[in-house]
């Protein structure tokens, strides 16, 4: 019995396996019973029994295979995501770094930034709807608001741990900032720059969705918008099943590339 206990407990690829696989079937065997207990405009069995409780898997079929317009709101989604996620990439990774190195900067911008990453993005949206429209790129201020911020700090945080005594061994070498970003400052900050996109990937992907709910209606958000106005729960499950795949496949992507690097910690040891 000690044995059986020990094994079920252990770390196996078997066992970890078998434990996901019991989960979900659990978890489906859960759902398929409440969704058919419930009237189909409150709940929506996983599978289901046809007319009178339409099944959420059965109607992502559809969307997929039978139904033009949803592949392209998927498109437009991953768009919105792709577009504000990697702007703030591209700002808040240099912008971290570049804090670090100059301290009268980062004092200056850290009562901003705090100031706006304690702020709810969402009670932003009203702002700048007013400001800005309707238009695409609004939707992607929203989404580049809501990955900012954990990547700026994680970022800086990173830069911010550098040990002096490797700036300094750089500067006797008479290595110039080009220098010292490349073979120092990135390679250790890199790491928590990854751990922030890690958390931001899962920030964005929210932000994407209150920008398609409040601003112009698009992509999945209106796919959303349009299956809950027409009490179609299977409809509406369906979606939001799409874009918990997509957050998961982002965080994988992210927390893969976070274990990559993660030994780059390390560096000056």
């Amino acid at each position: 019995m000690d044995k059986v206990f020990a094994y079920i407990n252990s770390d196996r690829l078997a066992v970890r396996w078998l434990t996901i696989i019991g989960s979900l079937v659990i978890g489906a065997a859960i759902w398929e019973t409440v969704g058919l207990s419930f009237n189909q405009a409150i709940m929506a069995p996983l599978i289901g029994d046809g007319d009178e409780h339409p099944g959420t898997l059965p109607r992502l079929y559809i969307y997929f295979f039978d139904d033009e317009e949803y592949p392209l709101s998927l498109v437009q989604s991953i768009e919105l995501f792709t577009t504000g996620f990697g702007l703030a990439l591209l700002v808040a990774i240099p912008l971290g770094i570049v804090m670090a190195r100059l301290v009268t900067l980062r004092i200056a911008l850290e009562t901003y930034i705090l100031s706006l990453y304690v702020t709810p993005m969402i009670a932003l949206i009203p702002f700048i709807l007013s400001i800005l429209g309707f238009d695409f790129w609004p939707k992607v201020l929203v989404v580049f608001l809501f990955a900012f911020f954990p990547i700026l700090y994680n970022t800086l945080e990173g830069a911010r741990s550098v040990k002096p005594e490797l700036i300094e061994v750089a500067r006797s070498f008479r290595s110039s900032e080009f220098a010292i970003w490349r073979d120092i400052l990135i390679p250790y900050t890199l790491p928590y720059a990854l751990t922030g996109i890690r958390q931001a990937s899962g920030r964005a992907l929210v932000g994407m969705v209150a920008a398609e709910f409040f601003l112009s209606s698009s992509g999945l958000g209106l796919e959303l918008i349009t299956a809950s106005r027409n009490f179609d729960m299977a409809g509406v499950l369906a979606t939001i099943l799409v874009i918990t795949g997509l957050g998961a496949v982002f965080m994988k992507v992210a927390q893969t590339a976070e274990n990559r690097y993660s030994s780059w910690r390390e560096v000056d040891r």
